[in-house]
């Protein structure tokens, strides 16, 4: 009787959420500190957790490591595992954003990268954070965006909902409106993240948000987390000590059903300026189901590019329809090149394919001992390619054998090298930019800027060149020119403050660079002296992504953090047009000709664009 009347009661109102649980909020563990203290905050709050009866599963936040590298997920992985109880985890943009094998290895270890479960009535949806191997503003990636459609269309309007996040629900997420728009059409309960360190109270545009503390101890004697209450009506979120106490909580939020107002107004990214210059049309616009963080190749009537779930896809140049796709076994951030009938290509599932350019059909693939995450070029029936298990290769283009391997790499190649002079150029995450013989694969020389933090390495930026001199730029903010013989350091500068996006004029007159703020400038080439030839405010606002800035018919083109396209007179210094695809990073664009040109952005839009 009992059971009948408590089916009936669900029957008419709905369902039944639980009375009382309580889980762990930890975040921000950030393994793999040089001094092991990361390590020891994380293990402590393991055995604090594992110590307490009344707590039913973890959630754990993102930037679960440092540099999200192989070593720093495993010996996460090795203390998270030791947990009595369930655990949820999620990346954030540490595991991502300089990760040596795009992500890979956090779904190797944990099996996923984003999550849904029930307990006691209510829904929990966790979603991964990027930037994604290349430095841009937090973005929830478009899988995991097609994934949450799904996983709401089969939820209940009236069941609670609990969001995951590492970044809050706000600006900070290029993409933050494309969860609040969801989740607010469902009885969504509240969001809690990490990313800031800190307890902070939120409000997602009427939505609850929680920011919790980093488990690193700081300047405290141990680190700490947070343990959440659901009752009834409220959810309570204490800070915990562990083995020593639980505080009062410091945020209540009251649970219940959400009815959020359709009607306010809130920040939406602004498209007016593509009415200002309507010059510029878009001949058509596909959208992958991924991220595509790498510039599309064109080349006889079809476009090819890689998205983040490991799918190549070709479309054709004239109406953007797919016509072939061919699925690798990880995501792809690699630049595809083409050579004769073939598609060549790196997959962080640790092959480098060659694809034939009418059909889609695998010609042949050549393994690696981990993620592929550079770009290829092609020259002389030879592909040069960088990987992220310490080696550069160069393969027979016609067959993928292995010509030459240099094998003294220190951390993962990310970027397309430059072939001059009988030399290839390409920088790493080891700190160094490297100049090999492209015949032989010696080491002709190396170089680092004097920082012992691999962070400004020369990683992401595409090498440009002039009369033997090499110039670069990098996350240092300085524009530097070696000798491309002998790698001696000839000039550096950090009178502009570029930023890891570089680009030549055609004539080899001008370095192009584009700053952290508003600006492009341009540094004479030569051997003797840095020397600023002109800088130009574009008013782009905060800018720090690597996209390079390409030349071509006189103007030059380049792409911003929020998807805007620049078209600039370099010699006028004035702007001929400004186009905006999203609102997330523009990847280096390829110019076809000189009214048209590709772009590809890291929500996986891919626009060809006629001027």
């Amino acid at each position: 009787m009992k059971n009948l009347l408590a089916l009936l009661l669900v029957m008419q109102f709905g369902a039944v959420f639980g009375q009382h649980f309580k889980f762990a909020f930890v975040t921000d563990t950030h393994i793999g500190s040089p001094n092991g203290a990361a390590e020891e905050d994380l293990e402590r709050t393991v055995e604090d957790i594992n110590a307490q009866s009344n707590l039913e599963f973890v959630l754990l936040t993102g930037d679960i490591t440092e540099m999200g590298t192989d070593e720093e997920i495993a010996r996460a992985k090795d203390i998270i595992t030791k947990l009595n109880i369930p655990f949820y985890v999620i990346p954030g943009n540490h595991d991502t954003g300089w990760s040596e094998s795009g992500g890979v290895s956090f779904i190797k270890a944990f099996g996923y990268d984003k999550f849904v479960f029930e307990h006691e009535g209510y829904k929990f949806i966790g979603t991964a954070s990027g930037p994604y191997v290349r430095m841009s503003d937090g973005h929830i990636p478009r899988d995991a965006v097609v994934w949450m459609d799904s996983v709401l269309a089969a939820t209940p309007k009236d069941q609670r909902i609990i969001n995951v996040n590492h970044y809050p629900l706000d600006n900070s997420l290029d993409n933050w409106f494309e969860l609040t728009d969801r989740l607010k059409q469902y009885n969504t309960q509240f969001s809690i993240c990490g990313h800031g360190h800190r307890n902070k109270p939120y409000d997602f545009e009427g939505i609850p948000g929680v920011m919790g503390r980093s488990n690193l101890r700081a300047k405290d004697e141990v680190g700490g987390y947070n343990i959440v209450t659901i009752t009834q009506d409220t959810a309570y979120f204490a800070e915990r000590t562990p083995g020593v106490k639980t505080d009062e909580p410091w945020r209540k939020v009251a649970l219940g059903e959400r009815n959020y107002p359709s009607d306010t107004a809130y920040e939406r990214p602004d498209f007016s300026q593509n009415h200002q210059y309507d010059q510029v049309t878009a001949k058509w616009s596909y959208h992958s189901d991924a991220n595509v963080i790498s510039t599309p190749v064109e080349a006889k009537g079809k476009v090819v590019f890689g998205n983040s779930v490991g799918k190549v896809e070709a479309l054709s140049t004239q109406t953007g329809e797919v016509l072939w796709d061919f699925q690798t076994g990880a995501g792809i951030f690699s630049s595809p090149a083409v050579h004769d009938d073939l598609v060549m290509l790196g997959s962080g599932d640790g092959n480098i394919y060659a694809l034939d350019l009418n059909s889609g059909e695998l010609v042949w693939k050549t393994p690696t001992g981990a993620s592929v995450l550079g770009s290829p070029i092609v020259h002389n029936e030879v592909v040069y390619i960088g990987g992220s298990d310490g080696k550069f290769r160069a393969l027979d283009a016609t067959d993928g054998n292995v010509l030459w391997e240099f094998a003294g790499l220190e951390g993962p190649v990310v970027s397309k090298p430059l072939l001059y002079e009988g030399k290839v150029y390409f920088g790493a995450w080891d700190k160094h930019l490297y100049a090999l013989e492209s015949d032989s694969g010696e080491l002709a020389w190396k170089w680092d800027n004097g920082s012992a933090n691999r962070m400004y390495s020369p990683a992401m930026c595409i090498p440009v060149a002039h009369k033997g001199v090499v110039y670069i730029v990098a996350p240092d903010r300085y524009m530097t020119a070696l000798d491309a013989g002998t790698g001696a350091e000839l000039w550096r500068s950090n009178e502009a403050t570029v930023r890891e996006s570089i680009g030549i004029s055609a004539d080899g007159k001008w370095v192009y660079g584009k700053t952290m703020n508003d600006e492009i400038v341009a540094f004479e080439t030569g051997q003797e002296a840095a020397k600023l030839a002109w800088r130009m405010d574009c008013g782009f606002g905060y800018e720090h992504v690597p996209s390079m800035l390409i030349e071509k018919g006189g103007a030059v083109y380049f792409g911003t953090k929020n998807s805007t396209v620049y078209s600039v007179d370099p010699v006028s210094r004035n702007i001929n047009w400004v186009h905006k695809i999203d609102n997330s990073m523009a990847n280096t664009v390829n110019v076809i000709s000189d009214h048209s040109l590709i772009i590809a952005t890291m929500d996986g839009k891919v626009e060809l664009l006629e001027f």
